[in-house]
């Protein structure tokens, strides 16, 4: 179920960083405003901080699935290793 919920973290992450990036090509597409003091592209604070809570949330639930899965296969290990006629062919 921790694996489940990870990869379901990671997936939303993943459709909000493809939307994150349609919505930076959107807005720059057509941009050539250059700061006349730093000669550099104005940006977007909000977008930049959405870029990085997503990227974050794409990490957290990457973590999540594999330790989930980890876990899973280590709890199986342990429930073998206790019945061991549960690994018998029958």
């Amino acid at each position: 179920m921790r694996a489940l919920c990870g990869a379901i973290i990671a997936a939303g992450a993943m459709i909000g960083l493809g939307l994150t990036a349609v919505g930076f090509g959107v807005r720059y597409a057509m941009m050539d405003k250059v700061n006349p003091d730093t000669h550099a592209q104005i940006g977007a604070t909000s977008l930049t901080i959405l870029l990085t809570v997503l990227g974050c949330g794409l990490a957290v639930g990457l973590a999540v699935a594999f330790l989930g899965l980890m876990y899973h296969h280590e709890r199986r290990h342990r429930e073998l290793l206790r019945h061991p006629e549960a690994r018998t062919v029958p």
